[in-house]
C-alpha cells in the first residue's frame, strides 16, 4: 500500500443553533507516501476543516480515514493524540514554541510525549536542528531568533520524530518574501528526502512550490492537478 493518506466520503457538519453548517459536504481523496501537495482554498471553502481532521485533530461527521494504514476516523481524543504524536508534524503560522525554552528543548518536546531516554531526546534534536541549518542557534531561546529561524525549529520540531506527514498550515504567513522563498525551499528539500509534505495555504505563490494542487470550494475539492510548473521541470530532467 502507497497511499499513507485514505479518505473515503468524508463529511464534517456543525450544529451552529438552529442552523446546520456543512463545513465538508463529501470528499475523498488519496495521498501517497512523499507526495508534496498543497490545499488551497477561500475561507469558507473548508480546508481548514480538512486540515484539521488530516491532522487527527478532529473527526469526521461521517467516512472513512486511514492514515498509514490505520482507521482513525473513529478513535477516541486519547488515540487521535497518540496517533498525531507518532505520525504527523505540524508546522504553524505563529510558530507555537515555549519562550522560555531553547531551540533544542523545543525540538525535544514531540520525544518526552513518545518516551525517549534524555540522551536519545538531545541526540535526536541535535540532529533534526543540524539538518535545517540551526546547529550554532540551538541554545537560543525564540526571541533570540529571527522569525526564519523561528519557523526552521518549528520545522524540526514537525521532523524530529520521523512521522509519516509534514503538515503545515499557512508556514509563511508571517514571514518577508525573502524568508518566505527560504522555508519553502527547506520543505522541498524535506520532500526530497523522502517525507511526505502537505502545505495548507490560500497563497498562489506558495502552493506553486508543491507538486500537486488540491483546491477546494463549498466544502468538495473543486480541482486536483499536478503543478504544471513542476511537471515541465521533471520533463526536463
Amino acid at each position: 500500500m502507497n497511499e499513507v493518506i485514505k479518505i473515503r466520503d468524508i463529511a464534517k457538519h456543525y450544529q451552529v443553533g438552529t442552523q446546520l453548517v456543512k463545513a465538508i459536504r463529501t470528499i475523498s481523496l488519496d495521498i501517497k507516501k512523499n507526495e508534496y501537495v498543497a490545499l488551497m482554498g477561500p475561507s469558507g471553502s473548508g480546508k481548514s476543516t480538512l486540515m484539521n481532521i488530516l491532522g487527527c485533530l478532529d473527526t469526521p461527521t461521517r467516512g472513512e480515514y486511514f492514515l498509514a494504514g490505520d482507521d482513525v476516523s473513529k478513535l477516541d481524543d486519547n488515540a487521535l493524540a497518540d496517533i498525531r504524536n507518532r505520525q504527523i508534524g505540524f508546522v504553524f503560522q505563529t510558530f507555537n514554541l515555549l519562550p522560555r525554552s531553547t531551540a533544542l528543548e523545543n525540538v525535544m518536546l514531540p520525544l518526552i510525549y513518545a518516551g525517549y531516554t534524555k540522551k536519545e531526546r538531545t541526540d535526536m534534536a541535535t540532529d533534526t536542528l543540524e539538518n535545517v541549518q540551526l546547529a550554532d542557534r540551538m541554545h537560543h531561546k525564540p526571541n533570540e531568533l529571527s522569525g526564519g529561524q523561528r519557523q526552521r525549529v518549528a520545522v524540526a520540531r514537525a521532523l524530529v520524530n520521523n512521522p509519516a506527514i509534514i503538515l503545515a498550515d499557512e508556514p509563511t504567513g508571517n514571514l518577508d518574501s525573502k524568508t518566505s522563498v527560504e522555508i519553502m525551499a527547506l520543505f522541498e528539500e524535506i520532500h526530497n528526502q523522502g517525507n511526505t509534505v502537505i502545505v495548507v495555504t490560500h497563497e498562489e505563490d506558495i502552493a506553486l512550490h508543491a507538486h500537486r494542487i488540491i483546491r477546494l470550494k463549498d466544502g468538495e475539492i473543486f480541482s486536483d492537478e499536478k503543478n504544471p510548473k513542476i511537471k515541465r521541470l521533471l520533463q526536463k530532467t
